[in-house]
């Protein structure tokens, strides 16, 4: 009878066993480590690679602390009071005690907290959710969002209205679908960033007018003549000087050169003219303006969102181009629902509206009278004028110790040299607010030696 070559004999003891598991997992380990060698640069990156990694964000570190305390060096740093309150006339602040009387914001008919606004926003809220989770054309649109489009264009007298996140993504969205490399944009020097932002974004030829110059935009007509459409670009309201664009002799050199006209809108709905409807109703030139985009954060509401009031057809093919439409979520429906009822409130009386002069003139009056110089003129988006970034920032600091909150503005929101405190009156305060405002503006520019 044959042996086999090899005779298995049970092991002596458990000891045995442990041993040659040890070593057998020991091979699989080694032949596993062979077997992945090649991938270990993918799998564990080197030592070198992770330095390097390292030194590239330890010098983008370095750059950025540099670049921001230059920003501290030269004064212009803009730090977050933190507000523990709901926006208004009266708001609580971290840090300060008692109630401190609001003079910065855009909270121009005071409609940010009304009781109307609020409840509507509620109400809005129960019925159709926190959001949409999804942009229009997909499954974000309500009935209560083009319920708003609709009384947007009868406020502005317009064909059509389309919503966006901010009229930010509005200026964003609105050029590059207009305008080809046929046409020609011409945009006041001192537009706004958003504005500034859109026309980049668009690939007509782009012409750039002095401030609110009339001769100046009128050698531009003539050299973009050749061009298939033109565009004349302006803020209605130049929000950190207050100044309103001479919308009448730009809407006469627009005709008389077949241009169309474009306002930014933000600093005027709700409050400028005789209904409230704006810089084109103000001076009368409603019917020659022919695109608008303005905002629901500030004067309506103060939530959120944006808009394009227009033709109907351009409000057609923004729906199917605009990009920050086309991949922006919907406004959430509180938001929509607080617009909404700002909006009524404006189409149903003027009153809130008309009783912004008059507390606007007595704010201006008293600063110039006490030697301050205010820029702008009879808006209520008042700059007092200091031309220090550093005496701004002291100033405001300043001022809130007093119980007022106002806030600096310098470069580069506004050009090097001409920093400024920007108050902004509202319908919400009363003579007596405006009053105080006015004595800790003397008391504060004696201690800095701005007025005497």
């Amino acid at each position: 009878m044959s042996r086999p070559l090899f005779k298995l004999q049970q092991p002596a003891s458990g000891y045995f066993l442990t041993t040659m598991h040890t070593f057998a997992a020991m091979a699989l380990c080694k032949a596993g480590w062979t077997l992945l060698n090649p991938l270990q640069g993918i799998l564990r990156p080197s030592v070198s690679v992770l330095s390097r990694s390292y030194a590239a964000v330890a010098e983008a570190r370095a750059v950025l602390n540099n670049e921001l305390e230059s920003i501290r060096v030269a004064g212009t740093w803009k730090a977050e009071r933190i507000i523990t309150s709901k926006q208004g006339p009266h708001i609580n602040v971290d840090g300060s005690s008692g109630s401190i009387l609001n003079f910065c914001a855009n909270n121009y008919l005071g409609l940010s907290s009304h009781p109307e606004v609020v409840q509507a926003g509620i109400d809005a809220l129960k019925m159709y959710g926190a959001g949409l989770s999804s942009v229009r054309f997909i499954c974000g649109t309500q009935d209560l969002h083009k319920s708003l489009e609709q009384k947007l264009a009868k406020f502005h007298e317009r064909e059509d209205c389309i919503l966006y996140a901010s009229c930010f993504d509005a200026n964003a969205g609105l050029f590059e679908v207009l305008l080809g490399p046929d046409d020609a944009v011409l945009s006041d020097e001192l537009n706004h960033a958003s504005i500034i932002d859109g026309i980049r974004l668009c690939r007509a030829k782009r012409l750039r007018y002095k401030h609110m110059d009339l001769s100046d935009l009128e050698s531009k007509l003539k050299e973009s003549q050749s061009c298939r459409m033109r565009l004349v670009v302006t803020d209605g309201v130049f929000s950190m000087d207050g100044d309103v664009a001479p919308l009448t002799g730009i809407c006469d050199l627009a005709e008389q050169y077949g241009a169309m006209v474009f306002i930014d809108e933000c600093h005027a709905t709700g409050f400028l003219g005789p209904r409230g409807r704006g810089t084109d109703e103000l001076l009368g030139e409603m019917d020659r303006v022919h695109i608008i985009n303005s905002t629901l954060g500030k004067a309506l509401g103060g939530a959120a969102g944006g808009y394009t009031v227009g033709p109907k057809p351009l409000i057609d093919l923004l729906r199917q181009r605009s990009r920050p439409y086309l991949f922006s979520n919907s406004l959430p429906p509180p938001v929509v629902g607080c617009a909404t009822r700002a909006v009524e409130l404006l189409l149903a009386s003027n009153e809130i509206a008309q009783s912004m002069s008059a507390k606007t003139m007595r704010f201006r009056n008293k600063m110039t009278q006490a030697g301050f110089t205010i820029s702008g003129s009879a808006h209520p988006i008042c700059p007092v004028m200091l031309g220090d970034a550093r005496l701004a920032s002291l100033m405001a600091d300043d001022m809130l110790k007093l119980g007022v909150y106002v806030i600096g503005f310098s470069f580069p929101v506004v050009p090097k040299g001409k920093a400024r405190i920007r108050v902004q009156i509202s319908a919400a305060h009363t003579d007596e607010d405006i009053d105080h405002c006015v004595d800790a503006f003397i008391q504060t520019g004696r201690k800095h030696g701005v007025i005497s």
